[in-house]
């Protein structure tokens, strides 16, 4: 059996296939552990990322836990000594904890959970996010619950078929919906799930119905989406990775959603064909938005033409409302954002479509 600094670097590096937030990357502080940086993650931005248990009994055709041939592991307070050692010297400020399961769900919810509370009853008040096994018990998903700051389980695809694709052994309905919703009864507004975008061969148009449904029912705080990426040794070997430009895009849908107040009405053009474009969809939805009046349109309308977002379209209010705006100049935002304003922007001068944007490179 390797000792604790082995276990740690085997554990925290085959953890780095799990979504925390977009953004992240991985980056060896110490000769250790694998840390998630991530500078934008107030609170949280040196977070160690690592598994329970390095090996699976499920069979999941693009995991690579599951390849693993040595049964590796740590106690709950094995781990949680380790990871107090380390928030103590300064190296970690957060920890994502998730797992293989050896054996059956509910027993390594347990230990999860059981690490967890051992953090909190030493004092460890920092940011902590602990991954819902498929399967677990409801009591665990409570007092998961009780000790994270967040909690996340992935529905991984858009349904029953496409999860079969991936696993005979989980069941969509029971170990996925079922725990979702339980998740949303004991933790609303601080959970959230993930897709793995081209697993399974599903459309475009099924995630947007997965995605629209997830936010509409259990009401995640977040959807993320991770690339398909086949891995050696697993059964998905030789599938045909995911581009991750689609990915992106689906970030992009899902913010203009979730953020931006997009119907579904409104983004169902978007998927008419099964699958997205490589393109900004938000200017894909704009091509045909008439002129916006920045001097008079509400912030609705304002944070639908591309270039400007919720923080912009707020600036935008509350610079007119200190002096008139007629011309791009009085609009006081970034060039770079201006530059894509203005094709959809109309002045006191007439609309701006093929404007010259002279000035503002």
């Amino acid at each position: 059996m390797p000792g604790a600094p082995e276990k740690l670097a085997l554990l925290s590096a085959q953890s780095r296939h799990d979504i925390c937030m977009p953004g992240e990357c991985l980056q060896v502080l110490d000769s250790r552990a694998c840390i998630t940086y991530n500078p934008r993650a107030y609170g949280c931005s040196r977070m160690l990322k690592v598994l329970l248990h390095g090996n699976c009994s499920y069979d999941c055709a693009y995991c690579s836990v599951r390849t693993c041939r040595e049964r590796v592991g740590f106690a709950p307070r094995e781990l949680a000594g380790i990871f107090l050692d380390l928030y103590r010297a300064d190296t970690v400020n957060g920890l994502f904890l998730s797992s293989g399961i050896p054996e059956d769900a509910e027993g390594t919810m347990a230990d999860m959970v059981g690490t967890a509370r051992i953090l909190r009853a030493e004092g460890y008040d920092g940011y902590l996010h602990l991954k819902i096994l498929p399967g677990a018990g409801r009591s665990d998903i409570a007092e998961a619950a009780r000790y994270a700051n967040r909690i996340s389980l992935n529905a991984e695809s858009t349904g029953a078929s496409r999860l079969r694709a991936i696993s005979g052994i989980k069941d969509y309905h029971e170990d996925i919906k079922k725990r979702l919703d339980w998740i949303a009864a004991e933790a609303p507004g601080r959970h959230t799930t993930q897709l793995v975008v081209g697993a399974a061969g599903e459309t475009d148009a099924e995630i947007f119905s997965c995605m629209t449904d997830l936010y509409d029912t259990v009401q995640p705080a977040r959807v993320y989406y991770s690339a398909f990426q086949p891995l050696p040794g697993t059964r998905f070997a030789e599938k045909a990775g995911t581009p991750p430009w689609r990915a992106h895009r689906w970030y992009q849908v899902d913010t203009l959603f979730r953020e931006y107040g997009y119907t579904k009405k409104e983004l169902a053009p978007l998927v008419e064909e099964g699958m997205l474009a490589n393109a900004d969809p938000k200017a894909l939805l704009a091509r045909d938005l008439g002129p916006v009046d920045p001097a008079s349109a509400p912030y609705e309308e304002l944070i639908r033409v591309p270039g400007i977002g919720p923080v912009t379209a707020r600036a935008i209010v509350e610079v007119r409302e200190r002096h008139p705006i007629r011309q791009p100049q009085d609009l006081g935002i970034p060039p770079a954002y201006l530059r894509r304003a203005m094709p959809y922007l109309a002045f006191a001068h007439g609309t701006i479509r093929q404007a010259t944007l002279a000035g503002f490179s």
